[in-house]
């Protein structure tokens, strides 16, 4: 048992050496939503890979990230910033947007923002490999 929360631990400390780079591409707010002067947090985009990566995380306010995490809870209006997220330059922002695009496809705004966005190869590759 000790040795997953040791795992973890060690996951968490690799990943916090992300936290200035991210806080300055972030410039200080949420990479989804835009909110600042928040707590923000690294979350992973999925597949994750073994071993922490730069280019699989984001800075995410915790609201966001608790939508992320409990499908459940999701608020969709607090999702209606997608309309800006996934035209971001930054391939996990898009990847991001995308997932939670397709959570919220019920919605008529999300369906039309998921049929109007543009996603490059990459994003599509990186779409294509996240298991369902």
């Amino acid at each position: 048992m000790a040795k997953g929360r040791d795992k973890h631990q060690e996951r968490q400390q690799a990943l916090s050496l992300f936290g200035k780079d991210l806080t300055r591409r972030a410039g200080s707010q949420c990479e989804l939503c835009e909110a600042s002067g928040v707590k923000l947090v690294i979350t992973e985009v999925p597949p994750v890979p073994k071993a922490p990566n730069f280019d699989h995380c984001l800075f995410t306010c915790e609201n966001c990230r608790e939508q992320i995490d409990n499908p459940r809870r999701i608020d969709s209006n607090h999702w209606r910033c997608l309309n800006k997220a996934i035209w971001s330059h930054l391939v996990p922002v898009q990847v991001t947007a995308v997932l939670m695009l397709r959570r919220l496809a019920k919605e008529d705004w999300a369906a039309e923002l998921l049929d109007q966005a543009y996603l490059t190869d990459e994003v599509q590759t990186w779409l294509d490999s996240i298991k369902a």
